[in-house]
């Protein structure tokens, strides 16, 4: 299957969900292919046939936009250079999750969640450990009775009752001892925090010496600006009650800044932020509902109401077009 056709195939997959969904985000470089929302659920998803094509730079963008936008990063694929992915499976990259199009049909449409999660050494899944601690108890088996059933130490026993995953395998044999469910689902849309690689978030890009006056008129308003590498905009503005982003970009009003605009509108709508372009030289007023701005009209803007009142005047509340 050709990277396009599963593009298409993930798109109509969320949207028979329920999903709004995004525009497919067709500028390079990209650290994501759409966005999407149900509800309070927003993703960012990025789609690979295979998926050791995700690098760490992409990674650590999906994730700082994830942690802006309250969104879910995520990445579906096909394969690795080695084998297929697995369905029912979760698996991670630079510390975002990977799901085949079978688990993420599964979530998404049938709204069953993953159970197992692969990391280094092989499957495993989360164990609850207070229902395992009860049902050993209500048994009357000591950690050495259950140690000696499943031929491991009474310590991995006790670790298990405090928290510690097990092997798929050491889960399916619980399970068979004690004829109940003790295993929990794998909270993809929480951002698998509890079995995600521990790997730390990087920090900001920094800023191209081209925007910086964009961003000091930002800053000076009363916004908190983070830069971007790899999306369709050059950065995430949040005011300081972080009750209203803006998603800005800034060049020429070239034919690529006009399909950037319409991306931003699309991208916007979905995670209900305004979106704005700051150009060279004004031609028009917007673009699909991001507001066009020209960058000296935009330098004498004195404060986010004047911003806000400019974009509403040009663009569309995303309120009102979600």
């Amino acid at each position: 299957m050709s990277r396009s056709a599963l593009v298409e195939n993930v798109m109509a997959m969320l949207e028979d969900a329920g999903f709004l969904v995004s525009d497919r985000c067709a500028i390079r470089p990209k650290s994501f292919d759409i966005a999407a929302r149900r509800g309070e659920d927003v993703l960012l998803l990025k789609i690979l046939g295979n998926i050791d094509a995700f690098d760490a730079q992409t990674g650590g963008e999906m994730r700082r936009l994830g942690t802006y936008l309250n969104a879910t990063p995520i990445v579906i694929g096909l394969r690795t250079r080695d084998e297929e992915l697995k369905p029912g499976v979760v698996y991670f990259r630079h510390g975002v999750p990977v799901l085949s199009p079978d688990t993420a049909m599964d979530l998404f449409v049938e709204e069953v969640p993953p159970l197992i999660y692969a990391a280094p050494g092989g499957l495993y899944v989360n164990i609850d450990s207070e229902i395992l601690a009860d049902v050993r108890e209500n048994r009357d088996w000591s950690l050495g009775r259950l140690a000696k059933e499943l031929g491991v130490s009474r310590r991995t026993v006790s670790k298990y009752e405090d928290g510690m995953d097990a092997s798929v395998e050491v889960a399916a044999e619980l399970e068979d001892l004690f004829d109940a469910p003790l295993t929990s689902p794998v909270s993809v849309l929480d951002g698998a925090e509890e079995v995600r690689d521990d790997e730390p978030t990087p920090e900001d890009p920094d800023v191209a010496p081209e925007d910086e006056p964009i961003v000091t008129v930002f800053t000076r308003i009363g916004f908190e600006v983070h830069p971007t590498d790899r999306a369709p905009f050059k950065s995430v503005n949040e005011s300081e009650d972080q009750h209203e982003q803006v998603l800005a970009g800034h060049s020429a009003f070239t034919e690529t800044a006009e399909k950037r605009a319409r991306i931003m509108s699309s991208v916007g709508e979905v995670t209900r932020t305004r979106s704005v372009y700051v150009v060279d030289e004004l031609r028009r007023e917007s673009v699909d509902g991001t507001a066009l701005i020209e960058k000296e009209e935009m330098e004498n803007i004195q404060d986010a109401v004047d911003l806000r009142d400019l974009i509403m005047e040009r663009g569309e509340d995303p309120e009102e077009v979600a």
